[in-house]
């Protein structure tokens, strides 16, 4: 895995050892940024869920302001930390080792706000929901933030109704697709 573009352009990422991560693929990484690139510049943003923090690490080397990444595993919060250092984007990233729910509680406290926000729970536990819950209630975003799930292709984007949230766009792959969501109805 690598930095697709910016300030570091094709700098290799560790990932964390086994199979509890899905590292993003190059292909579906460059996707992603392509349609989010024209918000990514001086942007506020989030990886939750993040692994090795590849999602978080691509938008500061686009021109991202400041991410903040949380994860609960010990072996992805290592990546994470190992790859800022490896990529000199450590001074624009805070790292939260924790549940995503206490992660969210310490930056709502903390007073933060996201332009983008990017969420890749694992499959089949419906922590989309949640997360997505816990943004809106503690007032996360900012107006305009865009807010993009990860999920499998077999998950019913109907599950988000009555979460406050507008489907703006739904991009599909293979295994997995992207929602692209807002707040507001």
């Amino acid at each position: 895995m690598r930095v697709i573009a910016g300030t570091a352009r094709r700098l290799q990422l560790e990932t964390p050892a086994g199979l509890s991560t899905r590292p993003t693929s190059d292909m579906i990484k460059e996707t992603l940024f392509n349609i989010l690139q024209p918000q990514v510049a001086d942007a506020m943003f989030l990886d939750l869920f993040a692994g090795s923090g590849g999602i978080g690490i691509e938008a500061l080397s686009r021109g991202a302001k400041y991410c903040c990444f949380a994860d609960s595993s010990s072996e992805a919060i290592r990546c994470i930390k190992n790859n800022l250092n490896h990529t000199k984007l450590a001074d624009q990233a805070t790292v939260y080792a924790s549940d995503f729910t206490a992660a969210l509680m310490r930056m709502r406290n903390e007073g933060r706000k996201f332009d983008i926000v990017f969420l890749d729970p694992p499959y089949g536990k419906e922590l989309e929901l949640t997360a997505l819950r816990l943004l809106s209630e503690y007032k996360l975003l900012k107006e305009d933030a865009t807010v993009i799930v990860e999920v499998s292709s077999k998950t019913d984007i109907d599950e988000i109704n009555g979460l406050g949230y507008r489907v703006d766009r739904v991009k599909e792959y293979k295994t997995n697709c992207h929602w692209f969501l807002s707040e507001g109805v």
